[in-house]
């Protein structure tokens, strides 16, 4: 991964596009084989991913890791992009808020209000994820005031409106304007359909153009 967004890192424009790595490591150096340290991405990579749902669920990785590695990637000077979303029993069970202010609370642990600025929080419902249904537009809207609110409770009513809330769960060219266009949605996070060039282009399109009309 890091030999790939090094080769990349020398051919963009850094004004127009930003690197970002799907995962680091928190410590900044020691014996972790096949680990890549935030520390190795720092000037590398403008952004990193932390606990999206596929490390949470797959790798197992705990509040306490993904709390740290938010923590490493501000030290080292990167924007942490932390993931957090409810799966299908939480939804069924009607504890979405209570997962979405708990995964906040942990993996925001000891950042600062100043930090905070430098953070972007992912909503990416589980249960709409790589499976092809794609929440409706209440349910997000829903989920970003929570999490807006919950940045509100934490770093101050400033910080809640200012922090960038991103969306992500099977996104396609079909649907992307119409999540765009959501109150509180600064973007997207797109996993499948960034892989098919021509899907991504238009999405790209798409959210230029409701720029510069003024949206989002």
């Amino acid at each position: 991964t890091i030999l790939t967004l090094q080769s990349l890192s020398l051919q963009i424009n850094r004004r127009i596009a930003k690197l970002a790595a799907q995962n680091c490591y928190w410590r900044d150096s020691g014996a972790y084989t096949g680990e890549i340290p935030a520390a190795h991405l720092r000037g590398i990579a403008d952004y990193v991913l932390i606990g999206h749902s596929e490390r949470r669920y797959i790798f197992i990785e705990s509040e306490k890791d993904i709390r740290l590695k938010v923590q490493a990637a501000i030290r080292n000077r990167i924007h942490p992009i932390l993931c957090v979303g409810e799966t299908i029993v939480d939804r069924s069970a009607g504890e979405t808020k209570d997962v979405l202010n708990d995964q906040l609370l942990t993996g925001l642990a000891n950042v600062t209000s100043e930090d905070i600025a430098n953070c972007v929080i992912a909503y990416e419902p589980v249960w709409a994820i790589g499976t092809g249904q794609s929440a409706q537009a209440v349910d997000v809207a829903k989920a970003v005031a929570i999490i807006r609110d919950q940045i509100g409770y934490l770093f101050g009513k400033k910080a809640s409106t200012a922090v960038r809330v991103v969306y992500g769960g099977s996104v396609t060219s079909d649907n992307a304007l119409g999540f765009l266009q959501i109150k509180g949605v600064d973007g997207l996070m797109m996993g499948g359909s960034s892989l098919n060039a021509y899907q991504f282009n238009d999405i790209i399109e798409k959210t230029y153009n409701l720029t510069k009309e003024g949206g989002n």
